[in-house]
């Protein structure tokens, strides 16, 4: 064999490995991993910590155990100041986190690589500068998402949602919330969207935030939680978790931002909660 056919069939085989592992690889590895059987004892830690899950239909009830078991297989966790993660921690997070793509495709969370779990709450040193001034704060935190792939929670906030899954407050949803509207490359309240979905989007949900605020200014009763109102990426984390846990106030209050979200999410918790 001369070299010349070597060297062309040893071109070809790189060219061919490196087509593969950029265009069919992740996937190949993704449906190994699904071949696996989905623990029974995740199972139960998936009815007892996510509530929602017995009410799902039985297909997204499987969608749902495939795309937590992808996250987890994917996801690395870290424990923060001494806490020990654990299956529960495990399986509530990524529960939780997978709720918001149950009906979507587990690409949405490609680009999330790590879960830091704290304890508690937990401080954060911030440094503003306005290119004069340099200040500096100490802030406390229940969670926090980046562009860069990391989400942060604390525990205690994430057992607190667990528990409560009526209640005003999700740290989970919150967060993941933020890693959805990063899918676009920024935080900006408005997921990635196109066409005549998109316009609608910008308009409700132009609408709705505009109408918290005011209810703000005129310390009336707001329809969410005040934090919302304090930037667009907030508005929309803050609305999805009121989607996902009091979904029959926030159709009350603002059916067409309810319509808005059932579009993006591709479910109706009203119609699952009836289930």
């Amino acid at each position: 064999m001369s070299p010349m056919l070597i060297y062309t069939l040893c071109a070809l085989a790189v060219i061919a490995f490196s087509v593969f592992y950029l265009f069919f690889y992740r996937n190949w590895r993704r449906a190994r991993q699904l071949q696996q059987p989905f623990p029974e004892h995740w199972r139960g830690l998936l009815r007892s910590q996510l509530p929602m899950y017995r009410t799902l239909p039985p297909k997204l009830q499987e969608q749902l155990e495939h795309h937590v078991q992808l996250f987890l297989a994917e996801k690395s966790f870290y424990g923060c100041d001494g806490f020990e993660v654990d299956d529960t921690v495990r399986l509530t997070i990524a529960s939780h986190a997978c709720l918001l793509i149950v009906a979507r495709s587990y690409s949405d969370f490609d680009e999330v690589r790590s879960i830091l779990v704290y304890p508690d709450a937990y401080h954060v040193r911030d440094v503003e500068s306005d290119g004069v001034v340099v200040s500096e704060s100490n802030e406390i935190r229940a969670g926090e998402a980046s562009s860069r792939g990391q989400v942060v929670l604390s525990w205690a906030e994430c057992e607190e949602g667990a528990v409560n899954p009526d209640g005003h407050h999700n740290v989970i949803l919150h967060e993941f919330a933020h890693q959805l509207d990063y899918l676009d490359g920024t935080a900006d309240g408005a997921p990635p969207l196109s066409g005549e979905q998109a316009r609608h989007w910008q308009d409700t949900m132009t609408r709705a935030y505009e109408h918290l605020q005011d209810s703000l200014r005129h310390h009336q009763k707001p329809w969410l939680d005040p934090y919302g109102a304090s930037e667009p990426a907030e508005f929309f984390a803050v609305l999805t978790e009121t989607f996902f846990q009091q979904p029959h106030h926030l159709k009350q209050e603002q059916p067409d931002v309810y319509e808005a979200l059932c579009g993006f999410y591709r479910l109706d918790p009203l119609s699952i909660a009836a289930r």
